[in-house]
């Protein structure tokens, strides 16, 4: 386009209705000598906002265009706005997705987060809505920015306004994650099992406190394994079957993986808990992977110990490699979920690392961060929204059960 050539700007304003963008072009097609550089166009509690940047062609009739669109507006019931110009550079498309949830969203954490953006040098060239319920998500899109710097400020506002905030690189990044592996214990299920085995040992406290050590990251993982499925040593085994039964899942888990494998992604779950209760679970779930440790039992009756390797912190990342070598999945295409230390290493290698209602620790370490109880707000972090998911179930797209 030539630097010196006249653009105009149509800006319509009004009640939305059927027929609004095919009456404009209409009137803009006209013989005017018009081409169409960039449009916007998005509609909030059913008021449309239609923005239409043009290029003139030489000598054009400025006045019949003011007319006619005009005269478009008012027989719409809209408002009109002409704005004349000269030819810019293109609009720069959002190089990073920064996505921030809320429940609720207040308008001091929009001011908060944008003002930050700002800050950083960086433009917002779009925001979308994902969700409005059960929790308020946004996304921007934003251009001019140095991804790791504006992570940084990003993540120190959301603390201070309450809210959680992902930076992800912008385009075709997203869309190419084909492969998600969730932690188990206070993941993809409410609680952590072997603390209801405990229960039914008698020895709950104790294991208990080894238990929220081994998560803060003080305690290895595999010693402090042991040390608690030693105190469960003489435990019936009939009781895995029925701590299995009152198993949880957290809110949104079904709606993640239902929507997750309709759009084709393999699905996985990694647990430092034990395959007696995993393998249930990958298969009520209809999962692709799963790995976990297991406990050893004769005589009907746990013995103390564990059954092969096991599945600790270096071992959850390799099996998130194992999954993705065998899916034929880059590593760069993989989302990894998980709340405690034992999840750090599998949050490092995947492609897209969460934090879900994680310690301090592996927030810090992950992509992105959830602190709401609802394990479904993954998908906005994959870009889609919750018109999407549920247009999804209401046409009974059943490629994908359960």
């Amino acid at each position: 386009m030539d630097a010196t050539e006249t653009t105009i700007l149509v800006t319509l304003t009004g009640r939305d209705r059927p027929g609004v963008t095919s009456r404009l072009f209409t009137v803009l097609a006209a013989g005017h000598g018009l081409s169409v550089l960039d449009i916007e166009q998005v509609v909030i509690r059913g008021r449309l906002v239609l923005g239409v940047l043009l290029a003139c062609g030489t000598d054009p009739d400025l006045t019949s265009i003011h007319r006619g669109v005009r005269a478009a507006a008012a027989d719409l019931g809209m408002d009109a706005e002409i704005t004349m110009g000269s030819a810019e550079s293109p609009r720069r498309r959002g190089q990073l997705h920064v996505t921030v949830l809320g429940s609720p969203l207040l308008p001091a954490a929009i001011a908060a987060i944008a003002g930050r953006i700002a800050a950083n040098g960086a433009n917002i060239d779009r925001i979308d809505r994902l969700a409005d319920r059960p929790v308020t998500c946004i996304e921007l899109d934003v251009s001019g920015a140095d991804p790791d710097a504006l992570r940084t400020a990003l993540t120190q506002e959301a603390v201070a306004q309450g809210v959680d905030v992902a930076v992800q690189r912008g385009g075709l990044h997203r869309r190419a994650m084909r492969l998600i592996v969730m932690d188990v214990d206070s993941t993809l299920i409410a609680g952590e099992v072997i603390d209801m085995l405990a229960a039914r040992a008698g020895c709950a406290e104790q294991v208990a406190k080894v238990t929220a050590a081994t998560m803060r990251g003080e305690v290895d993982f595999a010693e402090s394994l042991a040390e608690r499925v030693a105190l469960l040593a003489g435990l019936d085994a009939a009781v895995l079957d029925q701590v299995g039964r009152e198993l949880r899942l957290a809110p949104g888990a079904r709606t993640l993986i239902r929507t997750l494998r309709r759009l084709g992604y393999r699905c996985g779950i990694v647990s430092g808990g034990f395959t007696q209760i995993t393998d249930g679970l990958a298969a009520e779930l209809g999962l692709d992977y799963a790995a976990a440790n297991t406990l050893e039992i004769s005589g009907g009756k746990l013995t103390g110990r564990l059954a092969g390797p096991v599945v600790d912190r270096a071992g959850k990342a390799a099996a998130l490699q194992r999954f993705a070598a065998q899916a034929g999945i880059p590593l760069s295409q993989t989302v990894a979920v998980g709340d405690g230390a034992n999840d750090l290493d599998m949050i490092a290698v995947a492609g897209l690392g969460i934090a879900f209602n994680a310690r301090q620790a592996v927030r810090d370490a992950a992509d992105a961060s959830v602190s709401v109880p609802y394990l479904d707000t993954v998908l906005y972090l994959l870009g889609l929204s919750r018109d999407e998911v549920e247009a999804a179930d209401a046409a009974g797209d059943l490629t994908a059960s359960p």
